[in-house]
């Protein structure tokens, strides 16, 4: 464990926070190479509910297996692995221990019309295979956002009294928002405000563009230059509390490698602590992926 002053500095800023949940973070922060950075690289593997299995695995077929996931991240030397129940509970006993786990709390699919996810595990759940954090999606812009925040607000509740963390993942849709606006600078800082103000202890977003979609907002935007990626991350992170909350990046659609790469130093200049990144690696073959995740290390290290 890498307890260096970046770890003691960001857990400072969960004032309110038992010893359990600072220790669950704390997990995270000082696990893999990028332990005691303040930077992180999580592994997400929600993909099989959201997409199927054939879209999220045929393309690497080794993927099927949960266990591959588990090894991924930790070959990888990643900060956590984050699946729901069934992929953690399929490799909790072979891989107990070796790294922090988030438990996917909530979940959809690709068939749904409506803008909403199931709750789909239990903070039971997250106690019972050791993990060190729960994870859930809201829809800021959703006709059932208000629905969504109320679960999030009883679930992490449960969750901190009992010394797990909170990981919300942000992603506006739905309601009166455009396609555009879904990933507009103003739409994003107001979601993953709004996932701080829930009690996140980590928030997951999409990078956004420079569109500004909201009228009312328009204004306050005015004479700013938000045309660099990283300008828009560091707008995004002091949303979350001018930096207080520990903000990380969604790796989003399979994309080039030179893409996520340029996403990473982009996020990193910009002050956030990483990526949550999926489909860019477990749809690569092992090494390849290996070797991405390697030079990303190296990247948040400033060493690329």
């Amino acid at each position: 464990m890498t307890f260096t002053p970046a770890v003691k500095n960001i857990l400072s800023k969960y004032e309110s926070d038992n010893p359990g949940t600072k220790a669950n973070l704390a997990r995270i922060l000082t696990q893999g190479r990028l332990g005691g950075t303040g930077k992180l690289i999580i592994l997400p593997v929600d993909q099989g509910f959201e997409h199927g299995p054939a879209r999220s695995f045929s393309v690497n077929e080794p993927a099927y297996d949960p266990h591959y996931h588990y090894q991924l991240a930790i070959d990888a030397g990643l900060s956590a692995y984050a699946a729901p129940l069934g992929m953690l509970e399929a490799g909790a006993d072979t891989f107990a221990g070796q790294i922090p786990t988030i438990l996917k709390v909530n979940s959809s699919n690709s068939w749904a019309t409506g803008v909403n996810q199931a709750v789909t595990g239990t903070v039971d759940d997250a106690l019972r295979l050791g993990c060190a954090a729960i994870g859930f999606t809201i829809y800021p812009g959703s006709d059932d956002i208000f629905e969504m925040m109320e679960e999030i607000r009883e679930m992490s509740s449960e969750a901190k009294a009992v010394g797990i963390a909170t990981v919300i993942w942000s992603y506006p849709r739905g309601g009166k928002l455009s396609k555009e606006g879904e990933l507009a600078l103003d739409v994003g800082a107001y979601a993953a405000h709004m996932a701080a103000l829930l009690g996140a202890h980590i928030i997951k977003v999409k990078l956004p563009t420079a569109h500004i979609e909201q009228k009312d907002a328009q204004k306050s935007y005015e004479g700013r230059d938000f045309a660099a990626q990283a300008d828009r991350v560091r707008h995004v992170v002091q949303s979350c509390f001018n930096g207080r909350r520990i903000v990380v990046f969604s790796g989003g659609a399979s994309k080039g490698t030179d893409a996520v790469f340029q996403d990473a130093r982009d996020i990193r200049d910009g002050g956030g602590n990483g990526s949550i990144i999926g489909r860019n690696t477990f749809q690569r073959p092992r090494e390849e992926a290996i070797a991405m995740l390697g030079k990303l290390v190296r990247i948040y290290k400033g060493e690329e």
